[in-house]
């Protein structure tokens, strides 16, 4: 896991307002084990995640530690960055946006429309769902995850 991922768990308790004393004590393990996974000399195992996840509040996290410690989880979940609610919401209108200027819209309608996708059309389809589909998944989560949003 690369260093700066390591620093998810001090980040979002840091975002919780809490310390490492009342952190540790809310997830009933010992400070020197907090400090090891905020340091990033361990990966705290998926049971301690869950219970930062519903400390700290931050389902974020959650996601942000399975791609960290999960290939497959890569594969599948999108990277999604912790941004302010504003900023995240106008990322994902930009793209949302750009999506149906470019006409993706209606490509993606042709290629649908007789439910099958042609051997001539799947070029255009993998780059439609792998580029400009992920990028709004990811927008959309970023929205989801949004600091400053509020339940």
């Amino acid at each position: 896991m690369p260093q700066c991922e390591r620093n998810i768990y001090k980040t979002a308790r840091q975002a919780k307002g809490l310390t490492q004393e009342s952190a540790a004590e809310k997830l009933g393990i010992s400070e020197t084990s907090l400090r090891a996974y905020e340091s990033g000399d361990r990966v705290p195992p998926v049971e301690v995640v869950d219970l930062m996840v519903i400390a700290y509040d931050s389902q974020l996290l959650g996601i942000q530690h399975l791609r960290a410690s999960a290939e497959m989880a890569r594969s599948i979940l999108p990277e999604v960055q912790a941004l302010p609610l504003s900023e995240a919401v106008l990322q994902l209108l930009n793209r949302v946006y750009a999506f149906a200027d470019n006409h993706r819209d209606r490509q993606l309608m042709a290629i649908a429309a007789d439910g099958c996708i042609d051997e001539d059309e799947q070029p255009l389809f993998l780059q439609i769902v792998e580029h400009d589909l992920q990028e709004i998944i990811e927008a959309a989560m970023a929205v989801r995850y949004a600091s400053g949003r509020h339940a």
